[in-house]
């Protein structure tokens, strides 16, 4: 395995998502004796998505249960999917649910507590190596970023998977509401044609107007924001948030 130079493990800020007050100050002064930076300790699940998409860290000790009881493997799961940053889960539970449950998230490490500094480390370099690797090119990243559309309200919609959260939650969406995200979001800077939209949900001859107000107001109500756009005269277009 190919060592981080010393000068280098300053710039690898490290996030660090753990509820025991003590633990979590104890894994932060070695990881500053390690030499790696650590941008901050969050205490829920809430807390750390939040750090996450202010601060962006490269690297996160996410313990699995959480205070209030909030569940560190689903903000992993919303923080992989749409931030591609390694974590590390930290746990005392070894069942076999848990494990599997945690492996979806797709996590680079799993350390059992208590654990070794040693351990520590060689797990940090794995996880920053690997992903290195994997993610080398940042064109992959961009490539995919651009399937990412950002709502007001926390809401996000992922072309790719066909997915939407809000806050963090899955909404649920039928299929002709699923399919006016993705016509519209073929071309998100500009008005779709009502005929277009239509021939693509419907998929029939005939045109009702009505009918597609209806879908767009129901999906707005899902939402609970107006994030379609009607462009006089020429159709629908999408309101989206500045990256």
């Amino acid at each position: 395995m190919t060592k981080i130079p010393n000068i280098l493990k300053k710039d690898i800020e490290i996030l660090i998502v753990e509820d025991e007050t003590i633990l979590a100050m104890g894994i932060k002064l070695t990881l500053n004796e390690f030499g790696y930076s650590v941008c901050g300790i969050e205490t829920s699940a809430d807390d750390a998505i939040q750090h996450v998409k202010k601060q962006k860290p490269d690297l996160i000790f996410m313990d699995i249960h959480l205070k209030d009881n909030s569940s560190g493997i689903k903000a992993a799961k919303y923080i992989w999917q749409y931030y591609k940053i390694p974590i590390i889960f930290l746990t005392s539970y070894t069942d076999d649910k848990t494990i599997k449950e945690a492996m979806q998230s797709e996590p680079y490490g799993y350390l059992v507590k208590p654990y070794k500094d040693k351990e520590l480390e060689v797990t940090i370099q794995t996880a920053l190596n690997k992903h290195n690797y994997f993610f080398k090119h940042k064109s992959n990243l961009d490539k995919e970023k651009k399937h990412i559309f950002k709502f007001e309200n926390e809401i996000i919609y992922d072309k790719t998977n066909s997915v939407v959260t809000k806050q963090s939650n899955y909404l649920k969406l039928t299929g002709n509401e699923t399919r006016l995200l993705e016509i519209l979001s073929d071309t998100p800077t500009q008005p779709v044609p009502f005929e277009k939209i239509q021939n693509y949900i419907y998929r029939d001859e005939i045109n009702d107007i009505g009918r597609l107000r209806a879908l767009i107001y129901r999906l707005k109500q899902k939402f609970e924001i107006n994030f379609i756009e009607n462009v006089f005269d020429l159709g629908y277009k999408l309101k989206l948030l500045d990256d």
